[in-house]
């Protein structure tokens, strides 16, 4: 299954992975756990600076800073069927920050971070502790798949 991602680079960045690497992920991840394996979605992963992941995180969040990634889930209209899954704001800086702090390699950070977005366009959230350990319980599991460890354990 191949979903359709539309990739927006609104910053100016180095050392992208590339639209077969996000394809590679959002489909290992939409694969295990969507209740429509054989049906395509689309989504919109948005590349961004400091700047405009802090201005929508200030207006979708009230939280005036800078975060690692957004997701925004598309509420498909009664009546009407679309596959559109929502999109995907992932902020370079904040994501390259965090790989170096946490001292993760760059690439298995971006995978972290559009698999987490991606469950949660399918509704799966991390507010109570038991979401969240079920959600990252998923992220292990499809980060597994692709050969990338365990981005929980201290490194």
């Amino acid at each position: 299954m191949a979903h359709v991602i539309d990739l927006q680079v609104a910053c100016t960045p180095t050392k992208l992975p590339t639209k077969e690497q996000f394809q590679l992920w959002v489909d290992t991840a939409l694969a295990e756990v969507s209740s429509s394996p054989n049906q395509d979605f689309e989504l919109t992963i948005r590349l961004v600076n400091n700047e405009e992941s802090q201005q929508l995180n200030k207006q979708y969040r009230d939280k005036d800073k800078p975060t690692n990634v957004l997701s925004f889930p598309f509420e498909v209209p009664d009546g009407i069927e679309l596959n559109l899954l929502g999109d995907l704001i992932i902020c370079i800086e904040v994501m390259k920050q965090e790989a170096q702090e946490q001292n993760k390699a760059l690439f298995e950070h971006w995978a972290h971070l559009v698999i987490h977005g991606c469950l949660h366009l399918v509704g799966f959230d991390h507010i109570s502790d038991t979401e969240a350990l079920e959600m990252e319980s998923i992220e292990i599991t499809i980060l597994e798949k692709l050969g990338i460890s365990n981005p929980y354990l201290e490194q």
